[in-house]
């Protein structure tokens, strides 16, 4: 019989803890956002010229 790969396991179960962290991050920084006014997928107009307007 095989032996388990328990080093495996652990990582496949760090590697979900950490996806599951930056998810909750990215949910409270769209919250914070939409509470302030801003919209995150809006890119404020600066006004600034590049070198393709010149």
């Amino acid at each position: 019989m095989a032996k388990p790969n328990y080093q495996f396991q652990k990582r496949q179960k760090e590697l979900k803890k950490k996806r599951k962290m930056e998810a909750k991050q990215q949910r409270k920084l769209e919250k914070s956002l939409t509470q302030s006014g801003e919209h995150p997928n809006q890119v404020p107009d600066q006004g600034e010229k590049t070198d393709k307007d010149v």
